[in-house]
């Protein structure tokens, strides 16, 4: 019965972005963000259904070829010296990601500047894999998109993971270049996800967060993936009729993230 009528609001809702999307507003933008292997390929694949909702992965694979080199590998090699042009190469095929344009109201982004920042870039400053220079150039590079192009955020997924969870997942799907990742590598980001997105003592978060327990099976976690449909969907119509002319807010956000835990049924 509750499905039922969860269904019905998903159809209105649907047809009401449909509405929407001749408009000149600009896209109702989620950035599913999470640490290496929590699912964040198999959440956008679940919205494949949405036919107002336009997905864009991680452009891992422009990572692997860049004229035939394979750039990901290499970092993952020899990070002291691959991190830098890696970072520089992530840093510009993640902004083409943000500005790309969509003719749909709804944009989900896999992962964006800001973890390629905050999460990522913070990490290799931190354990000494760049040089204070390299990260100065970074960070000033960071800055300066953060300040001159409009990124905009209105919501956050999170797919929270435990590091040993996905650490068994990353072996078993078995992507050469990630053989190497030890197990260390995934709980310090798994501490700069929490302390940017749940704990807020790092960076500024731009928009709210749903926080999403993903430490389920990939095989049986649809069930929740589907209980973020109605968060998302019903955030994009209160944003968008809100403001036609929609703008991300400009100011960090300081509430506490929405979870969604396996023990919750909508």
């Amino acid at each position: 019965m509750i499905r039922g009528k969860f269904l019905k609001y998903c159809f209105k809702v649907k047809r009401l972005l449909h509405n929407m999307s001749g408009s000149n507003s600009k896209p109702f933008t989620v950035l599913v963000e999470g640490n290496i292997g929590s699912g964040k390929t198999t959440f956008l694949e679940h919205f494949q259904q949405f036919e107002d909702i336009t997905l864009l992965t991680e452009p891992v694979e422009e990572w692997r070829n860049l004229r035939g080199w394979n750039l990901l590998d290499l970092m993952y090699k020899d990070p002291v010296k691959w991190a830098m042009p890696f970072q520089s190469y992530v840093t510009m095929t993640m902004l083409d990601m943000h500005r790309r344009p969509t003719a749909t109201p709804v944009k989900l982004m896999e992962r964006s500047l800001f973890s390629a920042r905050y999460c990522f870039v913070e990490h290799m400053m931190r354990n000494g894999t760049l040089h204070p220079a390299q990260f100065a150039v970074l960070d000033e590079w960071f800055r300066f998109i953060h300040r001159e192009i409009p990124i905009d955020v209105d919501l956050i997924v999170y797919l929270k993971t435990t590091p040993l969870v996905v650490h068994e997942r990353i072996k078993k799907r078995a992507r050469s270049e990630e053989q190497c990742v030890p197990l260390s590598y995934i709980e310090e980001l798994h501490k700069l996800h929490e302390d940017w997105l749940v704990n807020r003592t790092f960076a500024e978060c731009p928009a709210p967060v749903l926080m999403i327990d993903a430490d389920l099976d990939l095989s049986q976690i649809t069930e929740e993936y589907k209980k973020s449909e109605h968060q998302i969907l019903r955030r994009a119509v209160d944003v968008v009729m809100q403001s036609p002319n929609k703008m991300s807010p400009k100011k960090p956000i300081t509430g506490s993230a929405i979870k969604i835990v396996p023990q919750i049924r909508l």
